[in-house]
């Protein structure tokens, strides 16, 4: 992927406990994401959310839930994120997924001497 221009952002939501193979389905996806080789992928956990259930999952202490919202997202030209959607398919049985178009622009370094701004 280039350096900064038009990418394609997937983000795909599921649950903290939703499993492929016994191991965390955010693993596997970001596994495969990386075998792919695309740019690079992040697993974001939520605080609070709900989905298709319609029951609220929650860090709150009152209400601990095992099931927490949890995004990947992978950000790669478009061609790459579409060609891994067919990956996608095979390993979600519930979940929601977003393509959206962005604009790239991405920071790979500074020169010596002008790191933190000081």
């Amino acid at each position: 992927m280039k350096l900064q221009g038009p990418a394609l952002r997937l983000s795909v939501f599921i649950g903290e406990s939703d499993q492929w193979h016994h191991r965390p389905l955010y693993h596997e996806i970001v596994r495969r994401a990386h075998a792919a080789g695309l740019a690079g992928a992040s697993v974001l956990r939520g605080i609070e959310g709900y989905g298709a259930s319609n029951h609220i999952h929650t860090t709150r202490i009152l209400s601990l839930s095992e099931d927490l919202p949890v995004t990947v997202v992978i950000v790669d030209a478009a061609e790459k994120i579409r060609g891994f959607l067919p990956q996608l398919d095979e390993l979600i049985g519930e979940g929601l997924v977003i393509l959206d178009e962005v604009e790239v622009i991405r920071y790979v370094g500074r020169p010596a001497g002008q790191a933190g701004g000081r």
